[in-house]
């Protein structure tokens, strides 16, 4: 097209903008026409003359305007966007044309005052064009410093915008300030959008936007654990383009690998395996991934190390090369003597690649023989060569002998505990061993033995006092240790009874100086040590019958001796080996279990938390039952029902109590509060966090434990409960987290447990409200902290009983809107296991409560109210429908004084009257017994169910005669009926605040006239007593405020 003549003068300036305007209409078919269209705008605008290139920069706002009042957002629409953007960078490029740096900034200051706009699409077409042309914009492009301050403080505006679109472009646009390091708080801002944003989108652009820096790496890694999967990727994306691994720490490495190998979402995953294989591995490590596990510390992050072996393997990313075997560490010198010297030790990054690589070769070789096996002909000739291939791959790896695979262990145990990591993973790779031969088999069972009586290792203070390194309750110290060694024993003697043989005979010699007790306490824990690998891989206790020391001698010559022993740590391992030993045995012994109850109550903190699990072991194995059956207490009467456990104050018993049950002495640690545990470690071995663990497990598999009765189950609950929301947890990140994942499961497994749920509500609030019920109080700043609590955890209780069951014996009805179900034939009577059983239980708690006169007891009051005005009713449960209607009467009487509570009372009572099949009718008194019946409740506690209350008497006023007004407007005693059947199912009494019609019909003529009732009858009134006990205020409310003037407030 030939460029444009010049034109002036106001109809040229038309002519022009109608240019623009054609130009951009065309870009909005496809990105294709754009290179021709932006040279036919450029001419267009070099052919527009003098004035500096105004005329065309005041065309061109005129020709874009429309664009920003598109209410709708289409692709023709960002196309054009697009082209504005590319034009207006384009222009101010070192090639351009003169004037094209002063048509940039004009047309910036348009876009950042069309930002500030009022109107929705305004305000995101300036973003969208403005971050295209930060985006496009060259390096060498010069705008003035003054006009990108007017850029960035608008885009800063935008980023805090109510639109999540365009605080997407807002971040965009300020992407590039903060990567070319002209900050000016873009980062803090960025970061601190990041922790409060709600938008996926927006969080993603907000990490793609954050330069590389120390303050900005760990918000990347915090942002691999966010909801959204797009932003985890994202995360991923930015960690490999912009951070190199060194700049990562140890620990940074570790968890993001961690995080990225075992999310959910495959595209996360898969974009971590291409960080880990294109970037860490090839770019930084050059291919070499024992160069990589470096970077890792597989010695303090194994697991981690090992998945990345797994999915680099998987991935075909790894393979053994050429040349490369474990045999390389051994030398050519043969002579036996030399040998030992001559072996190359071992780094522990290569002691895991060989492991994680010869496993991997095993289990492939396996897959392949299967596959030959399951198939015929050709194809099964195929499978059978490559099982070949690796099984041969396999044993060119390998030590050649099992005499070299035994030297080679040696030569790690003998170099030190440095090497400690390295043996562990020669050990393992024991597993992949044949040993089937006589002679292999005599060597490698000389070698276990060796291991098995090998002395702990052990360290001496400056005292000369010597302190074993490890747990002190396993073989070497260290779980993963002696798992090693059993593994490789349970390899070498495959036999039946030949483990349990072999090792019984190492724990008679090693038992021998504990009995004639000359063994120091090192020995103890090494026998016992010994004993606990033998108790825990064998299967049942037939296979130790005739072995070098059987059970019972086991049990009365060196458990019992050794708990009783004064070391902690003798005693620790010894409770440790008697649980083991109790649950092999079909019924527990007697003596068994008295050591461990006796060792539960007396012994030290450490021990008793040995002890506890034990215990708690114990029972979810054998049953309570059991386990007191066996020190003599019977089960009791079948027709006695225990609603509560034993008290037992552990701190002041010194001796068993065997009358007391063995459940009843565990609930009694969650009242001992000098209970000590360690904050630094894994907080594991503690009372608190055992016995959380513990009934959280029987109340899971309640179903295996009839002995328990039902009631129990709330109080265990209760507790649960109360320990989950005290201050003692937050210190506990196990139990903290343990019951957290206890209580995502309990409710929807049963219906039983949504009734226990219902059960424990009250008894929790009561226990945990400050100043009721022989509480506690304190100061107003604890008051209010324990009130929090208890709310928290009321609307906690909530929310687990309208937990959906998983289970297919929930009922049809329970996943139905209560507002949109229909008048079933059946009437449904399963109430007492959803919200109608606890909206009655705790409106009966509100009635109930013998101290609302004071401050605690109206907190406690409105803060039940406010829970109960939360749930919802089925149309199904026309009894407590029913119920619930009268009790709403006096859940309003009793909190009187909070207007809005009152009001969600009051619709509370519309709901329950459109849901009422039969509205007039009322419940009767063999309906209602059977209602607080089956909610646990018939404890003679009855209560009127009318519809409504009336209004109470007003006695004769001393008072002038009201106005004459007042007098017209009052109705006769015998309208309250008339007046609360129209006005709806709350009736409150004079004292109260007006109410909030319940019905839509309702003219505002009718409410004038009922709200000017009530302010007369509440002038001539005196206060009943009844509304003394029942008036509920909150603490900042005061008592002395006169019944009028809190109507008079309302009124006007």
């Amino acid at each position: 097209m030939a460029p444009a003549a010049a034109v002036t003068g106001a109809g040229d300036s038309d002519r022009l903008a109608r240019e623009v305007a054609r130009v951009l209409d065309e870009c909005r078919a496809s990105h294709a026409v754009h290179p021709r269209k932006l040279r036919e705008l450029a001419a267009l605008r070099s052919s527009s003359g003098g004035g500096g290139g105004r005329p065309f920069l005041a065309a061109f706002c005129v020709a874009v305007t429309p664009l920003f009042a598109l209410a709708r957002r289409s692709a023709g629409s960002d196309r054009v966007a697009r082209f504005l953007a590319a034009f207006a960078s384009a222009s101010a490029s070192s090639s351009a044309d003169g004037g094209g740096n002063g048509f940039l900034e004009e047309f910036l200051r348009f876009l950042v005052t069309a930002s500030k706009a009022a109107h929705r699409p305004a305000r995101f077409r300036a973003c969208q064009i403005i971050s295209e042309i930060i985006m496009r914009l060259p390096d060498d492009a010069e705008v003035s410093d003054e006009i990108w301050d007017e850029v960035i403080d608008g885009m800063k505006v935008r980023v805090q915008d109510k639109i999540a679109a365009i605080r997407t472009y807002a971040v965009r646009a300020l992407s590039r300030f903060a990567i070319d390091g002209e900050d000016g708080g873009i980062v803090d801002l960025f970061l601190e959008t990041l922790d409060n944003e709600q938008n996926a989108e927006v969080r993603k652009a907000i990490v793609f936007s954050l330069p590389p820096s120390n303050n900005t790496l760990e918000s990347v890694v915090e942002s691999m654990l966010d909801i959204s999967e797009s932003v985890r990727r994202a995360a991923y994306s930015v960690l490999s383009n912009k951070f190199p691994l060194q700049s990562l720490s140890i620990k940074q490495r570790t968890t993001v690998l961690h995080r990225g190998l075992s999310d959910r979402s495959a595209s996360v995953n898969n974009e971590c395996l291409k960080m880990l294989k294109d970037e860490w591995l090839v770019k930084y490590c050059r291919g070499d991934v024992i160069s990589l596990l470096r970077f890792l510390d597989v010695e303090t992050y194994e697991s981690v190390g090992e998945s990345v072996m797994v999915v680099l393997l998987k991935d075909g990313a790894l393979r053994v090369h050429d040349g490369h075997s474990i045999r390389q560490y051994f030398t050519a010198n043969g002579e036996k003597a030399e040998q030992d010297s001559n072996i190359q030790l071992m780094d522990a990054e290569v002691a895991l690649y060989w492991r994680i690589m010869c496993k991997h070769l095993q289990a492939e070789a396996q897959v392949k023989g299967s596959e030959a096996a399951a198939t015929t002909g050709a194809e099964a000739a195929v499978y059978a060569s490559e099982a070949t291939d690796k099984n041969d791959l396999l044993d060119s790896v390998l030590p050649s002998t099992i005499t070299d695979y035994v030297d080679l262990v040696k030569a790690h145990l003998s170099a030190g505990p440095n090497y400690h990591f390295t043996s562990r993973q020669l050990l393992l790779l024991g597993e992949m061993l044949d040993f089937s031969d006589t002679m292999n088999r005599k060597i490698a069972s000389s070698f276990l033995h060796e291991l098995l009586i090998r002395p702990l290792e052990h360290e001496v203070d400056n005292d000369g006092n010597q302190i074993a390194i490890g747990d002190g309750v396993s073989l070497g110290g260290d779980k993963d240790w002696a798992k090693a060694v059993a593994e490789l024993a349970k390899k070498v003697h495959s036999s039946v009874g030949e483990f349990e043989m072999v090792v019984s005979t190492v724990v008679e010699e090693l038992a021998r100086p504990c009995r004639e007790r000359t063994a120091d306490f090192m020995q103890w824990m090494h026998c016992l040590a010994v004993t606990g690998l033998l108790l825990q891989n064998t299967s049942t206790l037939r296979n130790l019958q005739a072995t070098a020391i059987e059970p019972s001698e086991l049990l009365h010559s060196l458990l019992l001796p050794a708990a009783k022993q004064n070391h902690v740590d003798v005693q620790r391992a010894a409770l440790r080996c008697l649980c083991l030993l109790g649950l092999l045995e079909n019924r527990p012994n007697a003596e068994l279990v008295k050591q461990l109850r006796l060792s539960f109550i007396n012994g030290p903190d450490l021990v008793s938390a040995i002890a506890c699990k034990a215990l708690v072991d114990l029972v979810t194995w054998h049953g309570p039952q059991e386990i007191d059956r066996a020190i003599g207490i019977e089960s009791p009467d079948p027709s006695y029902e225990k609603s509560q456990f034993t008290q037992v104050d552990l701190s002041d018993k010194n001796d068993d109590d065997l009358n007391i049950g063995v459940l009843d002495i565990l609930f009694s640690g969650f009242h001992k509060d000098d209970w000590e545990f360690d904050l630094e470690g894994d907080n594991h071995d503690n009372v608190p966090t055992i016995l959380g663990e513990g009934f959280a497990k029987i109340l899971l598999l309640s179903g295996n434990f009839a002995s328990i009765p039902a009631d129990l189950h709330t109080v265990i609950l209760a507790q649960l409960i109360r320990l989950y929301f005290s201050e003692q947890a937050k210190e506990l990140e196990r139990l903290k987290q343990c019951l957290s994942v206890f209580f995502q499961h309990y409710p929807a497994l049963s219906d039983k447990h949504k009734s226990c749920i219902s059960n424990a509500f009250v008894p929790v609030m009561k226990a945990m409200w400050p100043g009721l019920y022989g509480n506690a109080g304190g100061s107003p700043h604890v008051i209010s902290k324990r009130r929090k609590l208890a709310v928290q955890a009321s609307r906690f209780m909530v929310q687990m009983v309208q937990t959906q069951l998983l289970s297919t014996e929930s009922m049809d009805q329970a996943s139905k809107s209560p507002e949109s179900a229909s008048v079933s034939a059946n009437v449904s009577n399963n109430f007492d296991i959803s919200e109608e059983g606890l909206a009655i239980r705790i409106a009966l708690e509100v009635v109930s409560c013998p101290d609302k006169k004071t401050a605690a007891g109206k907190a406690y009051a409105l803060a039940l109210c406010k829970v109960a005005v939360l749930l919802r009713f089925r149309q199904s449960e026309q009894k407590a429908i029913k119920c619930m209607r009268g009790l709403v009467n006096h859940l309003a009487a009793s909190v009187a004084s909070d207007k809005e509570l009152v009001k969600e009372l009051a619709q509370m009572a519309a709901r329950l009257r459109s849901l009422d099949a039969c509205p007039d009718e009322e419940l009767s008194q063999d309906d209602e017994d059977v209602i607080f019946k089956k909610l646990g409740l018939d404890d003679g506690f009855k209560l009127d169910t009318n519809q409504a209350v009336p209004p109470t008497p007003a006695p004769r006023s001393v008072r002038p005669p009201a106005p004459a007004r007042r007098k017209t407007k009052q109705a006769p005693p015998s309208s309250s009926d008339e007046s609360d059947e129209e006005g709806g199912e709350v009736s409150v009494p004079a004292t109260s605040v007006s109410r909030v019609p319940a019905t839509p019909s309702m003219t505002a003529a009718a409410r004038s006239q009922r709200a000017s009732k009530t302010a007369a009858l509440s002038k001539m009134s005196a206060k009943p007593p009844a509304i003394a006990s029942d008036g509920s205020e909150s603490d900042d409310q005061s008592d002395v405020t006169s019944e009028e003037d809190s109507y008079d407030e309302e009124s006007s």
